[in-house]
């Protein structure tokens, strides 16, 4: 593994790096639309990174809070990249009431059920007593 602990890396390689973008361009497209920040900060792609950093990371619904703990210039597997960093125990936190709340969110219906036939349009507007 050739994880360097002194050496410098550019926080668009860390990031592509560590696996959370599939490419450096989509890094660095994060990064210049501020959805990257650096202890609490906006950065440049080319921002130094250095152990110890605290790195929030914005996507999709995806919002994490990592340590950096080491640095790697090169994209290798997810055992290895997941050594790179390490997720602060309020993002995680903060990641599983995120996806109990999504969860909920939305109702449950069966899965191919299709668009609801006339009767059941005739029940719903019934109990909700729409006029549509």
């Amino acid at each position: 593994m050739s994880m360097q602990e002194d050496n410098k890396c550019r926080l668009d390689k860390w990031l592509w790096a560590a696996r959370f973008f599939k490419t450096r361009s989509l890094a660095t497209d994060a990064i210049d639309g501020g959805k990257v920040h650096v202890d609490g900060d906006r950065a440049k792609p080319a921002k130094e990174v250095r152990v110890g950093q605290r790195i929030y990371i914005r996507r999709k619904e995806l919002e994490m809070e990592v340590e950096v703990m080491a640095l790697s210039n090169q994209r290798r597997g997810a055992p290895e990249a997941a050594l790179l960093y390490q997720e602060t125990p309020e993002s995680a936190r903060k990641r599983e009431d995120a996806a109990v709340t999504r969860e909920a969110d939305h109702g449950k219906r069966e899965r191919g059920a299709g668009r609801p036939t006339k009767r059941q349009l005739r029940d719903i507007k019934r109990f909700t007593g729409g006029s549509w």
